[in-house]
């Protein structure tokens, strides 16, 4: 046998052997460091979905052709404007209403908003109202985002979630589609609310 194999094969084996001591029997300091287990509580992994926690700012849940749901439970009819910490109704019925008038606001919030994501219902951007958007928010020196409101949901939420200061307008869709998924969660909800204990 040759001796260089046998050292690797050696080297080899007290590698694996000290990958199952302790770290501090390794030569590793452990001191100020606090480790879990993967599954700490009662055998489980815990998920935390990001928005239906309140801390984070206000995050939206839920839409459907009447308005919106929120993480905090507050239901919202009609088109809205959100903020990390507030909301607003807005006042516009279509995309077709989105004015300089109506998106004056969101030039004089203070702090400035870095993005503001506009859904616009179920219908896909224009090019001319993109670009009349655009050219007005370019003045501020507001960034933006025009999508469909489902789109704009989801968009929102996550640069909340980063801790931008992001702020959103939403009109509610005409139309709603919906998945297998849904129903069932809808179904599941609904029997949730008459099981008695």
């Amino acid at each position: 046998m040759n001796f260089r194999a046998l050292g690797s094969v050696a080297l080899k084996a007290a590698a694996v052997r000290s990958l199952f001591q302790p770290l501090n029997q390794r030569g590793i300091s452990t001191i100020g460091t606090r480790f879990s287990k993967a599954y700490d509580y009662d055998g489980k992994t815990k998920v935390s979905i990001f928005n239906t926690e309140t801390d984070m700012g206000l995050m939206i849940t839920g839409y459907s052709q009447y308005g919106f749901r929120l993480n905090n439970n507050m239901v919202l009819i009609g088109p809205i404007t959100v903020f990390p910490r507030s909301v607003l109704s807005w006042n516009v019925n279509s995309f077709e209403d989105i004015t300089e008038e109506s998106l004056s606001l969101f030039p004089t919030l203070e702090p400035k908003i870095d993005v503001l994501i506009i859904g616009i219902g179920d219908q896909n951007p224009t090019a001319s109202l993109t670009k009349r958007i655009i050219k007005f928010m370019k003045k501020y020196n507001i960034n933006v985002e025009i999508l469909r409101t489902e789109q704009a949901c989801a968009t929102f939420n996550f640069l909340n979630a980063e801790g931008r200061m992001a702020a959103c307008a939403l009109i509610p869709p005409l139309h709603i589609t919906y998945n297998e998924n849904d129903v069932l969660q809808s179904k599941l909800k609904q029997q949730q609310l008459y099981e008695t204990e």
